[in-house]
């Protein structure tokens, strides 16, 4: 089979690693950090991708794209996260938040959100985990209440990411009491809800990962309308499943693991030679398994782009993508410690690989663990035989 993308894709791959290189420091590790001046970059890298028409790609032209192909988009996606996601939060807008509201919002919802995601111009966080309900999402607890002029919201979300700097949350909450016996996933409604809105409170988890970009969400008599709502009341499930099958497939993990794998011989020169050749197999495994996932990803594209992603697809990709994070970043730490100090590259090597490292430690979790993907992949696969 032949899994060339085409001229145009490599074209634009050069384009964006030379954007990437003029703009994107040597020694960037994202924009969550301890330095501010790394957001600004991320902003300000978002609008000149913006500018050029790379930043939502495949996005129709009436909403602020350029009607590219999946593949084209999937060349950003790839590009981006090799490079520790330039753009910033904006990715969670890009990938998921836009695609759904036009899939799902209605005419005025389009109009207000989507301009202001295709020019880099706002950030979105996700209101979906709770204390009680992380991997089993539709047992959470926040709920909205009629009242005379639309709903009152109370409760809480944990583990949200880019709440401080977030102007939206995309928030599911339960809008119909759960009855026993009753299908937890029916009765929960998305709305989207400005976060500078009186009734929001954030509060910064500090974790092994370094500087935060994790939140506690406090809800407490958050006021919202009709017009706030995704959808149908009561129809979020849906939306979730939707969502959750953009994400999954949104950050292209493989993408950066097969940067740094390369990178290694380069960096160690003379003395790669000299590593125990028990680890350079294990290297060469990484970089069979970066083709696995990378091909996985492909497959889930064009599933996506036909319109028949199943949740065993996702949870198949999700898999493969996660361990291999923690797997090449486990290999990754062996060679950074056989390497020279007074190698040019080392000091940006040992950056990039410790950063790798400590990301991945979470990537197992976040977005479902990854116990609840095989079990979703197993349903799928005895549902199919």
């Amino acid at each position: 089979m032949d899994f060339d993308m085409g001229d145009a894709a490599a074209e634009l791959r050069t384009q964006l690693r030379e954007l990437i290189a003029a703009q994107v420091p040597h020694d960037y590790l994202g924009a969550f950090t301890d330095d501010p001046a790394d957001l600004d970059i991320a902003q300000k890298f978002c609008a000149t991708l913006a500018e050029d028409g790379l930043l939502c790609m495949s996005w129709p032209q009436q909403y602020g794209g350029r009607d590219a192909s999946v593949w084209e988009q999937t060349v950003v996606r790839e590009e981006m996260w090799a490079h520790h996601e330039p753009r910033g939060a904006q990715y969670m807008g890009v990938n998921w938040v836009g695609p759904i509201v036009m899939k799902h919002g209605t005419g005025a919802q389009r109009a207000q959100h989507l301009p202001p995601i295709a020019a880099g111009e706002v950030i979105w966080c996700q209101g979906f985990s709770e204390p009680e309900a992380g991997s089993d999402l539709a047992s959470l607890r926040t709920f909205a209440t009629r009242d005379s002029d639309g709903w009152r919201i109370n409760g809480q979300k944990i583990w949200t990411s880019y709440a401080t700097m977030a102007q939206w949350i995309f928030l599911l909450a339960r809008t119909t009491k759960l009855e026993p016996g009753g299908r937890k996933q029916q009765g929960l409604t998305i709305f989207l809800v400005p976060m500078d809105a009186p009734g929001i409170q954030v509060r910064p988890i500090r974790t092994m990962l370094g500087p935060h970009h994790l939140n506690e969400v406090f809800f407490d008599d958050l006021r919202v309308t009709d017009a706030d709502i995704l959808g149908e009341v009561g129809a979020g499930w849906s939306i979730v499943a939707d969502v959750l099958s953009f994400e999954r497939v949104g950050i292209a993990r493989y993408a950066r693991c097969e940067r740094l794998l390369h990178a290694a011989p380069q960096v160690l020169g003379d003395a790669w030679e000299q590593l125990p050749g028990e680890l350079r197999s294990r290297w060469a495994r990484m970089l069979v398994h970066c083709r696995r996932a990378r091909l996985l990803a492909y497959r889930l594209v064009a599933a996506q782009a036909a319109g028949n992603v199943g949740p065993g697809d996702a949870a198949g990709y999700r898999i493969a993508v996660t361990k291999l994070d923690q797997d090449s970043a486990e290999v990754l730490m062996e060679i950074l410690a056989e390497a020279p100090n007074s190698a040019p590259d080392y000091h940006w090597f040992r950056g990039e690989v410790e950063d790798h490292w400590r990301y991945s430690q979470a990537s197992t979790v976040s977005s479902g663990s990854i116990e609840m993907q095989r079990i979703l992949l197993s349903r799928a696969m005895l549902a199919a035989s």
